[in-house]
């Protein structure tokens, strides 16, 4: 199935309006079920990705999909000017802000709410742009790649951190018994949401993997600079250049 068909809750909202509805549901728990999941592997990926753009030092960067703000708060480290996060469920850029205040980081720092799809910002605006676990919940992914190429500036970078799929024994039999089966009963347990555990899994299986995505990328305009699997190939780093 097309990964644009794949939806939280199945009902007659756009894909769009029903993964803000989903992080809405389980923002306050969002952060200890993602830490929980990957038992903490996660915050090592972020740092991987992030050391894509220590050499280019950008000083205006995107965080596109920024959730409560994981990716954005160690792209910090590159002690940009600027940092934008936006994302579309209010509920998870809301337990971001609290962190924002908390770590002192106002004059660096704004998430706001703004759809991917349809960037609220001109053109050639940014040094770089990340996604973590984000390009997945794009209901159309080719305009939401576009968006990003196109409020890049010039040579600027895009590091996108996304799942994909293990494929040797004995990983994979391992993680696809955990993706559908664990995962989804600890996430209704915990959160209290029946779907969206259900509908991770779900939207990894759909999502163009691997030289599949660096083929929709390369089609939007990007060049590809790497494409690194991590974790036996649970998740891969993209980093593409405008």
């Amino acid at each position: 199935m097309e990964h644009d068909k794949i939806t939280p809750y199945n009902t007659e909202k756009s894909k769009k309006d029903q993964v803000a509805e989903m992080f809405d549901n389980i923002s306050g728990k969002y952060d200890f079920l993602n830490h929980f999941f990957s038992l903490g592997i996660d915050k090592r990926w972020r740092k991987k990705a992030i050391k894509q753009l220590v050499e280019m030092q950008p000083k205006k960067i995107l965080d596109v999909a920024t959730g409560t703000g994981d990716f954005a708060f160690e792209a910090m480290k590159l002690n940009p000017d600027k940092l934008v996060g936006i994302d579309i469920s209010d509920g998870m850029l809301e337990v971001g802000r609290k962190k924002i205040k908390e770590r002192g980081l106002e004059d660096k720092m704004e998430f706001k709410n703004a759809d991917s799809e349809a960037l609220p910002f001109s053109d050639n605006q940014f040094d770089a742009v990340t996604v973590s676990f984000g390009v997945r919940n794009f209901q159309n992914l080719n305009t939401g790649l576009s968006e990003i190429f196109r409020v890049l500036k010039p040579g600027g970078k895009v590091v996108i951190l996304e799942f994909s799929k293990p494929k040797k024994f004995p990983l994979k039999q391992l993680y696809f018994a955990y993706f559908k089966m664990i995962m989804p009963t600890i996430g209704k347990l915990v959160s209290k949401d029946k779907s969206a555990y259900t509908y991770l899994p779900q939207s990894v299986l759909a999502f163009p993997e691997g030289k599949a995505f660096e083929d929709i990328l390369e089609k939007t305009g990007f060049k590809i600079l790497k494409s690194k699997p991590v974790t036996g190939g649970i998740a891969c780093i993209y980093t593409a250049q405008k």
